[in-house]
């Protein structure tokens, strides 16, 4: 399932996707670039940004999904 950076590509096919964007996410989630980024992010950006994001996780995932895989809280029923 891992992809390299240099192999991330959106649509050719859903599976390409998916894995692009697992790489995406992780390289975006680096502890370096993460810091930089939000460091030159406006206020309003950074809300934007999490609006959407929470916005799709809301969407995307069940309440104990959320819990258990983005919170990582292990006792979440």
């Amino acid at each position: 399932m891992d992809l390299s950076a240099d192999g991330i590509c959106f649509g050719l096919d859903r599976a390409l996707d998916v894995r692009s964007f697992v790489t995406y996410l992780r390289l975006l989630g680096r502890e370096e670039l993460a810091a930089l980024l939000a460091e030159r992010m406006t206020s309003e950006e950074i809300i934007a940004c999490v609006d959407e994001l929470t916005g799709l996780l809301k969407k995307h995932l069940s309440e104990a999904e959320y819990h258990r895989h983005f919170l990582q809280d292990q006792d979440a029923s």
